[in-house]
């Protein structure tokens, strides 16, 4: 009876330090500390310091550590640039070294960090349309100096963003509207940058079944545009494609004539 109370005793501490080796390995590291800044970037398409800033831009907007066990807020928002370079949680986050984190976890630090992003106070800093006339040409210069094409202030499109698909009994938005040409559920996201890439507007309201043309319709920049236009400032223009109307304040290809 011994002889058996001590295999029992000896395997039990086996199966102990085998866990305890376990949670060493999956242990996260960090990915500041080991990832070189080219790793770093192809892994959350942000810099180590612009990743830092963004931190120090959200934690006044996150929940703060309360438990031992809480992840911090640095790792909350790694999680979420991970999944907004990825888009996959199962590959992208799940089996990361840097980012072992169970999928209900990640749930919760997407909430959280997309809803400090879209704090005014966080958002209106980094999004913005020129509203004032040294704004406006400034934007213009900075897009004539780079691309020699005169009067821009910003090339306007929109992209599709999948999404899960939506209550299919929703009384204002049936899962129908979000399916996009591609036959996949989607927002259509009107982004307008300038020369730099910076995005200075985002409109993010309208299912995937909507056209382009009809967010520009309905979209703020299109009014500011007409009314600049209205009042003989005819020298600012958008860029789009041939999927928008061609207005005096919104210029799209010219289609070549056949042979």
């Amino acid at each position: 009876m011994d002889d058996l109370m001590d295999v029992i005793v000896v395997e039990n501490l086996e199966q102990d330090e085998h866990r305890h080796l376990n949670n060493i390995q999956r242990r996260p590291r960090d990915p500041f500390a080991i990832l070189s800044e080219r790793q770093f970037i192809n892994m959350f398409r942000l810099s180590k310091a612009l990743t830092q800033y963004l931190i120090e831009c959200l934690t006044p907007h996150m929940r703060p550590k309360n438990r031992e066990t809480d992840l911090d807020i640095k790792t909350r928002v790694l999680i979420a640039l991970k999944f907004y370079a990825g888009g996959s949680y199962q590959l992208d986050i799940a089996c990361n070294k840097y980012l072992d984190i169970s999928q209900s976890t990640v749930s919760r630090c997407l909430a959280e960090v997309t809803g400090a992003l879209n704090h005014p106070d966080v958002f209106n800093e980094w999004v913005k349309f020129p509203h004032n006339f040294e704004k406006l040409n400034k934007t213009r210069l900075e897009f004539y100096n780079q691309h020699g094409f005169p009067g821009v202030i910003g090339c306007i499109d929109c992209t599709h963003v999948a999404i899960y698909p939506p209550n299919i009994e929703h009384p204002d938005y049936p899962e129908y509207l979000y399916v996009n040409r591609k036959s996949y559920h989607s927002i259509n996201v009107q982004l307008i940058c300038y020369a730099n890439l910076k995005i200075l507007n985002i409109c993010a309201r309208y299912p995937g079944s909507t056209h382009d043309s009809f967010i520009w319709n309905h979209s703020n920049v299109q009014t500011l545009m007409r009314n600049l236009h209205q009042r003989t400032h005819t020298d600012y223009y958008l860029l789009g494609d041939s999927g928008y109307p061609l207005r005096s304040w919104l210029l799209t290809p010219v289609e070549e004539e056949p042979a």
